[in-house]
């Protein structure tokens, strides 16, 4: 991981940011409407807790076959999918209220999740939000070596499978939060003095940690044991939900930013990069599936990426309606603007971008 942070082009001779923001910001001021989550978001913040714990209440108090505890654990595991996209990302990026101490309690839901506030906080609002689809720099392209995410990226021969075997891994994303990842991560960013906001103090900061993670274990994994349910029910119970939720998000994180057509560019030999941080989100970023309404609601407007990489501090829900003024923004200026009218042809498109990467380069 390299350690000196590219810098963007300062000046943008298309204006593009000026005059979008400005239109952005008189929609809100035309339409008397703040930025923030409203009571739609209110609403899908009650059924996705309920979606994600009732499921748990049940199997703590009922006595059921194996295959219902099983099914129930899937369904925590959509639950948990759904909200970490839609009221843990838009807290922690500070758009679920106008209150900064609401959107503290909704981004650390991510302590139930299996996270870590501070650690996703680095990750994902200061490397990949800032650097996105930057080699080196934007973490989740960082897959280890098993899964060849860029054409920069040393290649070995089982990367050829890589488009097979790669969707079985992607389910492990939470669980490797839940018992390796958050130590990993806080060890090395606190090596590289990384904060997002103001920086707090490392003992603090591991403190939190573990103790968040002793009352993680305690409640989906301790708790059931002592209630009277089997351990290795617990266990394989525990692990559905982990890899239910890792499947989903995994997927949709890839399908914004690990398809054909958006670039990963690198910074001159100065650190410069070509174009300014707005316009790169635009050669960086896709959407998918923006007219349906099911994919939207449950993705958190994951699926309207490129309103949310330009515009973080929004909450997700009015991504559908600013994505035609940045759609003509774009076009005005003559820069890309990319979609995938349904989520079927993204995947589609990701798993034959990940054939290609898996490709022998020298083949090529």
């Amino acid at each position: 991981m390299n350690t000196t942070a590219p810098t963007f082009a300062k000046q943008d001779k298309l204006k593009f940011f000026r005059t979008l923001n400005s239109r952005v910001n008189n929609y809100f001021k035309e339409n008397n409407i703040s930025k923030a989550g409203n009571w739609k978001l209110h609403l899908k913040a009650v059924i996705l807790f309920t979606v994600f714990l009732v499921p748990y209440f049940l199997i703590l108090t009922l006595d059921m076959p194996f295959w219902a505890h099983l099914l129930l654990t899937i369904v925590m595991g959509i639950g948990m999918a759904g909200l970490g996209m839609n009221v843990m990302h838009d807290g922690n990026h500070g758009s679920y209220s106008n209150k900064n101490w609401v959107n503290k309690i909704m981004g650390g839901t991510i302590y139930v999740l299996a996270g870590n506030v501070y650690n996703w906080q680095v990750q994902h609002n200061v490397l990949h939000h800032t650097y996105t689809n930057i080699p080196g720099y934007d973490e989740d392209l960082d897959a280890g070596r098993i899964i060849r995410f860029t054409k920069s990226a040393p290649w070995h021969s089982f990367h050829r499978f890589q488009h097979y075997y790669s969707v079985f891994l992607y389910g492990l994303l939470t669980f490797n939060w839940a018992i390796t990842t958050d130590f990993k991560q806080m060890k090395n960013y606190l090596k590289r003095k990384l904060s997002y906001g103001e920086p707090k103090s490392p003992k603090i900061l591991w403190t939190t940690l573990i103790i968040t993670k002793i009352i993680y274990v305690s409640i989906w994994i301790v708790m059931p044991i002592l209630i009277g349910i089997v351990w290795w029910k617990v266990l394989i119970g525990f692990f559905v939900m982990h890899y239910t939720a890792g499947l989903i998000l995994s997927i949709v994180f890839q399908l914004a930013h690990v398809v054909d057509e958006v670039e990963n560019p690198s910074p001159n030999e100065l650190g410069e990069m070509e174009n300014t941080w707005a316009i790169h989100q635009l050669f960086t970023t896709t959407n998918f599936a923006p007219k349906n309404w099911l994919v939207n609601w449950y993705t958190g407007g994951l699926n309207h990426q490129i309103e949310h990489h330009i515009f973080p501090n929004i909450s997700h829900i009015h991504y559908g309606k600013i994505a035609k003024i940045v759609r003509e923004t774009a076009q005005e200026c003559n820069l890309p603007y990319y979609e995938y009218k349904t989520m079927g042809s993204a995947i589609i498109a990701h798993f034959k971008h990940l054939k290609e990467l898996g490709t022998n380069p020298e083949m090529a």
